[in-house]
């Protein structure tokens, strides 16, 4: 994966997951978190998202993987990477959702069942933000659950794998 000053690449808690790795992916500007408009996007950091995404996985029996930057390169050398280390993928890509046909099509070429999450409802916000280019490659889209859409994505994931 390439190296970029605001890239942030973690990974769980170490243990061993018998049903393998979750990815989860946030894009541009959450590592803001818990401090950019908390009256939309709350008070909890990426390091609590990351807790929160662990958390829920190893209680299905998954490890998680957690890549946050603010490139879309690397973003998407990490879907691609996912292809050989990760079961599904959590992708939160903040506004490269709405611009990004790249993103889109790495996530069709690694055919893992991906879901979508929003904090925001994105739909009662600007209009731009109502399209998706991702929604179509995607098993599934949460939207507007606050930083509890991640753990219902790992719930979904771990029913569907």
């Amino acid at each position: 994966m390439t190296e970029h000053a605001t890239e942030n690449v973690r990974t769980g808690t170490g243990t061993t997951a018998g049903r393998g790795t979750i990815l989860v992916i946030n894009g541009p500007n959450l590592n803001l978190l818990g401090t950019r408009e908390p009256e939309k996007y709350g008070t909890s950091t990426l390091a609590d998202v990351e807790r929160l995404a662990a958390d829920a996985a190893k209680a299905h029996g998954f490890n998680v993987e957690c890549v946050q930057s603010n490139h879309e390169g690397v973003l998407l050398d990490a879907i691609h990477a996912a292809r050989t280390n990760a079961v599904g993928i959590v992708l939160n890509a903040g506004a490269y959702t709405h611009t990004s046909v790249a993103l889109r099509d790495a996530l069709a070429a690694v055919q893992l069942p991906a879901v979508e999450v929003h904090i925001t409802n994105v739909h009662q916000r600007e209009e731009f933000r109502h399209h998706s280019f991702l929604s179509p490659v995607c098993a599934a889209v949460i939207v507007g659950a606050g930083v509890f859409g991640y753990k219902l994505a790992i719930d979904y994931l771990a029913d569907v794998l």
